[in-house]
């Protein structure tokens, strides 16, 4: 049973795991051993209220694929155990961060006073950086 917070947990069936190779630096260890994991997760048919699933599925880009199934590869650490851990921390991650409801925000419209400090600053502006300009010498004479 994988605890995700006080009201929400997923049995350890629901989450699958796969060992494969680590890329990268490592010498000859990373040619030998399966240390990074893949961890594959349905979230169509996972034990999720239907709030969260309904969320889930509606993220994008999260390490979610066409069938609702997320997959994670963690290859972090140089053990298997600890990638293991890492990657249920990533799925734990994903999960609070659905579950939490966003304010709605309200359109609303400046006031009058802070529109006109605004055209107070821009117009203190121009005339900073006209002032910056090429000086005219033979203007001033005439």
């Amino acid at each position: 049973m994988f605890r995700v917070s006080d009201k929400i947990s997923i049995p350890a069936s629901e989450i699958e795991f796969s060992a494969i190779r680590a890329r990268g630096a490592g010498g000859q260890h990373v040619n030998k051993v399966s240390t990074a994991v893949h961890m594959r997760f349905d979230v169509r048919a996972s034990s999720l209220p239907g709030v969260y699933k309904e969320r889930i599925l509606a993220l994008h880009g999260h390490s979610l694929n066409n069938a609702g199934v997320i997959v994670i590869k963690a290859q972090k650490y140089r053990s298997q155990r600890k990638n293991r851990e890492a990657a249920l921390t990533r799925l734990q991650e994903l999960i609070r961060s659905v579950a939490v409801t966003r304010k709605i925000r309200k359109a609303t419209k400046p006031t009058r006073c802070s529109r006109q400090k605004r055209f107070d600053r821009k117009r203190k502006r121009g005339q900073l950086k006209s002032l910056r300009g090429k000086v005219d010498l033979y203007r001033d004479i005439i």
